[in-house]
């Protein structure tokens, strides 16, 4: 059995829940990280769970014992962060009322776990390395090295940092250093066999935290649950658990009840003599209908075909003003329709780069046109059928 499942799991840890391949082969990946005291890159989406995979490394390694320091890169001030990590003495700069010895002191012997590391400042950076090669802490205020810290580090980001060193963001020497092993943690959505077994687990912790009715969701429910994007990751799925909880349900929770944004990949499919999938207004994030035949959709749809770029011709028109949201709705519709529902294959039709998923699949969240690839998937045996000219049939039986 792997210890990561295992009944030995302290309780003050968040869990690594999931049955999928994608889990069984993270799990492995941890353990083997626990077995050495190597710099580790945690690499994955917002939400997906990264301060799991390194506080599970550091429980597992020979520092268990000691403490486990997190810190989010982005939510200190750049100003603040050198302070908040190799510390400063009274009187070193303005609002500096006493010494403070620093969180890398703290862990010392331990584990450091940087957060967001994408969003440190160049200048940062080049403090993070020189500690990463050397263990020794300049205090500020203090002219020289005032000690050194015995400290395993691990770092996490959801951005592409291979993208932000070619963009002159981000050192390359600094990359090298930390990137010993690089353990990627899956998005949710590629994982969707354990949607159902995290959502009932997030649910009997709420109700217990709560002190309410555990409900029981509907098969129909189940399968909309399973079929949504989960833009953000577990974080959004715990989140949508206690929002379920705390409404009190006196019956089991149906595919209705779910939010607008979760239900909207319910299957609505016209049966109309076009070939065109048809939302409901209900059912449409947008909550707009859709059909193909937009004009300005046409045109970006026949320039995207012919090569060019989605960011160029679609991207900066619209942030412009130039397109409206129903034309990129429409758009977005029509491409799905072309990759039955492959957001990922869109990427391509669109001259995007793979990296570029979680850019595009941002804007689109962000604009609310993330349509649901549901009815594509669903669809597609149809579209494909009324698309093929009569001809290319076999001849009834």
């Amino acid at each position: 059995m792997s210890t990561l499942s295992s009944p030995r799991t302290p309780r003050s840890l968040p869990l690594l829940l999931g049955e999928s391949p994608a889990i069984l082969s993270l799990r492995r990946e941890i353990e083997a990280a626990a077995r050495t005291d190597a710099k580790v890159l945690v690499l994955g989406e917002t939400g997906s769970g990264k301060e799991v995979v390194a506080r599970l490394i550091h429980e597992y390694s020979s520092r268990a014992s000691r403490a486990f320091v997190a810190v989010n890169c982005s939510g200190i001030p750049e100003t603040l962060l050198e302070s908040e990590l190799f510390g400063h003495t009274r009187g070193s700069f303005t609002g500096a009322y006493r010494d403070k010895p620093g969180l890398v002191r703290q862990a010392d012997r331990g584990t450091l776990f940087l957060d967001e590391l994408g969003e440190m400042s160049l200048r940062m950076q080049a403090v993070l390395l020189r500690f990463a090669e050397t263990g020794e802490i300049q205090t500020i205020g203090v002219d020289g090295v005032t000690g050194r810290s015995d400290v395993r580090l691990i770092t996490a980001t959801n951005r592409n940092l291979r993208e932000r060193i070619d963009a002159g963001v981000f050192r390359e020497d600094l990359y090298f250093r930390l990137n010993i092993i690089q353990i990627h943690v899956p998005a949710l959505r590629e994982r969707a066999e354990d949607v159902m077994l995290l959502l009932r687990h997030y649910l009997h912790k709420a109700s217990e935290t709560h002190r309410l009715h555990c409900p029981e969701l509907t098969s129909d429910a189940e399968q909309v649950l399973v079929a949504y994007a989960w833009p953000g990751n577990v974080r959004e799925l715990k989140n949508l658990a206690e929002r379920l909880v705390v409404r009190e349900w006196d019956r089991p929770i149906s595919s209705n009840d779910l939010p607008t944004e979760i239900r909207g990949s319910r299957e609505t499919v016209s049966s109309t003599p076009s070939s065109n999938v048809v939302f409901t207004q209900e059912s449409v994030p947008t909550a707009r209908r859709l059909e193909r035949g937009s004009g300005a959709a046409d045109r970006l749809w026949d320039r995207l075909i012919a090569g060019e770029n989605f960011w160029t011709v679609v991207h900066q028109p619209f942030k412009a003003h130039e397109l409206t949201r129903d034309d990129l709705a429409a758009l977005i519709h029509r491409g799905l329709e072309h990759t039955r529902g492959s957001y990922r294959a869109l990427l391509g039709v669109f001259g995007l780069p793979p990296t570029d998923y979680k850019r595009f699949h941002a804007f689109l969240y962000q604009q609310n046109c993330n349509l649901p690839v549901g009815p594509y998937r669903t669809a597609r045996a149809t579209v494909r059928r009324q698309d093929r000219p009569a001809s290319a049939y076999p001849p009834a039986c």
